[in-house]
């Protein structure tokens, strides 16, 4: 953030301003470099908090009886709203600073922004629950891997009871509990089956590479179990992606007068779609979790792979909304002549766009927060920042998986022109998204219905979720 605001700040970082008909002058390699240097480090910085910071504000929570359940679904609620305030806050009050007020202090305030929050950070550390590093949990996957593949050739064993467990070898690695034996994945079993070659004695740590603990075994188990929940989240983000873009193009070419002097920028149309979601999240909070806790008698109200259906459920509408606005949007432009003339604004009210960035946020409030705390509960605890990693690679993945769906669309259709709106068909693209969508929440309730939450040793949130099976 700092070399960000420098280059905006210093002549010799950034192209001289240019005004009226001037030709701009564009930015040499050194200064591109500096501007690329800035949003590389702002990459490798997101990169480390973001995984990082959901897992370790779920670990503050303790519950003074371990058997209890943690209320860390309230904590990821908050924390999501948290996010997106503060992105409320950056593309309302930030633009129009630089926008009005310039770069400088636009990128200054965040920066600063930055600093004050390391610094509370650092005050508040001493007062955090940290717990200690037990190993490289990657290093314990590839170990597994490695064991179960040298012994793919001797016979299983029917009984899960002579496979080898070490509590006290784990006990660093399942403060929450151990994992018992699951039935799936059984050929990673042979990585816990003791043979003669492996010359195990009883005082022994055994070589990790030929022989593993039922409890590393079911970490990997556990993180494969994750990967089809996981893919399921990839459309949901496509989905999403589709408000920065086609519905920017949408709005630009509607009415968007307040007043005769005030214009609402198409940028700031997602407003919309980040009040709905806060509010469902306060509404979920404070309401309809004690409606549904009345009805479950769950203290979470209801589980988190049935909030996550919810979200796929909401978001399926607000695209089908969206091919519906599109095609009023595109009768209003023929109903007055202007669907060859895409630079003229069609005399319907940017309003319209309301409901599908709407259900688009209320969607978000449930799909989203539900799949981050899926991540965490159903993570080994010693993996539980790799797996929030992995909720934020399926929404890369969705925004990927955008550009390809639109770059084949553009290929082998006309739905999506690239100068006039009016005479594409978005609303075809909306509805095949819809039907995706549609296909996609299929497969997902078919993943949520076998899907084996993983087991520990006493009665944890996890093993709330293991009475939820049959539920979801």
């Amino acid at each position: 953030m700092i070399v960000l605001t420098l280059s905006a700040a210093l002549p010799q970082l950034r192209p001289p301003p240019c005004a009226g008909d001037q030709v701009c002058q564009e930015a040499n390699g050194s200064q591109m470099a500096v501007l690329y240097l800035s949003l590389l480090f702002a990459a490798l910085g997101s990169g480390g908090i973001r995984p990082c910071v959901a897992a370790f504000g779920a670990e503050q929570f303790v519950e003074e009886d371990s058997t209890q359940p943690k209320k860390t679904w309230v904590f990821f609620n908050w924390y999501y709203f948290a996010l997106g305030v503060s992105i409320l806050l950056a593309s309302t009050v930030l633009v129009y600073i630089q926008d009005n007020v310039g770069w400088t202090w636009g990128l200054g305030i965040p920066t600063l922004a930055m600093a004050l929050s390391i610094i509370v950070f650092l005050i508040g550390y001493p007062l955090y629950r940290n717990l200690d590093p037990a190993g490289s949990p990657h290093t314990r996957v590839l170990q597994v891997s490695v064991a179960a593949f040298r012994k793919r050739k001797i016979p299983s064993i029917s009984d899960p009871k002579f496979l080898y467990v070490n509590e006290e070898l784990d006990a660093s690695i399942s403060t929450d509990g151990l994992l018992h034996h699951t039935k799936q994945l059984k050929f990673l079993d042979k990585a816990a089956i003791v043979t003669e070659e492996d010359s195990l004695k009883s005082s022994e740590k055994p070589n990790f590479w030929r022989l593993n603990t039922v409890h590393r075994v079911e970490e990997l188990k556990s993180i494969l179990r994750m990967l089809p929940i996981w893919a399921a989240g990839i459309l949901f983000a496509t989905s999403n992606a589709q408000q920065n873009t086609f519905s920017l193009q949408q709005a630009n070419t509607m009415e968007r007068h307040l007043t005769k002097s005030f214009v609402i920028p198409s940028a700031s149309m997602s407003v919309f779609g980040m009040l709905s979601m806060l509010i469902t999240i306060v509404l979920y909070d404070r309401l309809l979790v004690r409606v549904a806790r009345r009805i479950t008698g769950l203290e979470r109200g209801i589980n988190f792979l049935q909030r996550m259906a919810i979200g796929f459920f909401i978001a399926i509408i607000a695209t089908m909304v969206a091919g519906f606005v599109e095609v009023k949007r595109k009768h209003a432009a023929s109903a007055s002549g202007l669907i060859d003339s895409p630079e003229s604004t069609i005399p319907i009210s940017v309003f319209w766009l309301v409901p599908q960035y709407s259900l688009h946020g209320i969607a978000e409030a449930f799909m989203v927060i539900g799949h981050l705390e899926f991540f965490y509960n159903q993570a080994p605890e010693s993996m539980r920042s790799t797996a929030t990693a992995l909720f934020w690679t399926s929404i890369s993945a969705g925004d990927y998986t955008s550009t390809l769906l639109v770059t084949l669309v553009h290929k082998y259709s006309d739905w999506l022109p690239n100068r006039n709106l009016n005479k594409g068909k978005l609303e075809y693209f909306y509805w095949l998204l819809t039907l995706l969508q549609a296909l996609n929440i299929v497969y997902y309730l078919i993943c949520a219905k076998f899907y084996t939450f993983k087991p520990l040793s006493h009665k944890t949130e996890h093993v709330e979720g293991v009475e939820l099976t049959t539920q979801v």
